[in-house]
C-alpha cells in the first residue's frame, strides 16, 4: 500500500492537469447546455461531453469550484467539485455501453487515487452502465459511491440523489 501511494504521489507530481471551466446557468435560470431531455442523452455525447454533462449536474445541484479535469493522466479524477456543505467531491466518469460493466480493475485504479491523491471527501464512480459484483464489493470496502446508469438517469431527471447525498 505504501509503494502504491508513493508511486501515485510521484505520478501526481509529474502531471499538469489543466482544469476546464464549466458552463454555469446564467441569471435567467436557464439550465446548463448538456443536460439533454432525451433518455439516451449520455449515449449521444463524446467522452469529454459526458464529463462536462456530469460537471453541469454538479453545478445544478449547487456545487462550486466545479472543474472537468479528465483526460490522459488524470489519475482517475474526471470531475472535481465542492458541495454547498464544503465537501470535496471527486468523480470518475465511465461512459460504457450496456454490455460493458465497470469492473474491479476500474474501481481499484480509482480507489488508489481518489482519497490519497485527489483528497476526496466523497469519491464517486458514475457510469452509464452497471457495476460487476467485485467492483461493488471493493467500492463498499473503500467508501466509494457507485452510481449506475439508472441512478444517473434519476439524478439527471431530478428524481434521485446526487452522489454526495446519503443513500437509503
Amino acid at each position: 500500500a505504501r509503494a502504491l501511494e508513493a508511486g501515485a504521489e510521484a505520478a501526481s507530481d509529474s502531471l499538469d492537469l489543466a482544469p476546464v471551466d464549466v458552463a454555469v446557468p446564467d441569471g435567467d435560470g436557464e439550465e446548463p447546455t448538456l443536460l439533454l431531455d432525451s433518455p439516451d442523452a449520455y449515449a449521444e455525447l463524446d467522452p469529454d461531453g459526458f464529463e462536462q454533462a456530469i460537471a453541469e449536474l454538479c453545478v445544478r445541484e449547487g456545487c462550486g469550484e466545479v472543474e472537468v479535469v479528465g483526460g490522459a493522466g488524470d489519475l482517475g479524477a474526471d470531475v472535481v467539485a465542492v458541495t454547498a456543505e464544503g465537501l470535496r467531491v471527486v468523480i470518475q466518469c465511465k461512459q460504457y455501453g450496456d454490455a460493458n460493466k465497470v469492473g474491479s480493475q476500474d474501481m481499484q485504479r480509482f480507489g488508489g487515487t481518489c482519497f490519497t491523491i485527489h483528497e476526496a471527501d466523497v469519491a464517486a464512480l458514475v457510469t452509464t452502465s452497471e457495476f460487476t459484483a467485485p467492483a461493488l464489493d471493493y467500492a463498499r470496502q473503500c467508501g466509494i459511491v457507485c452510481m449506475d446508469g439508472q441512478e444517473l438517469e434519476a439524478w439527471r431527471e431530478g428524481t434521485g440523489p446526487s452522489p454526495w447525498d446519503p443513500r437509503p
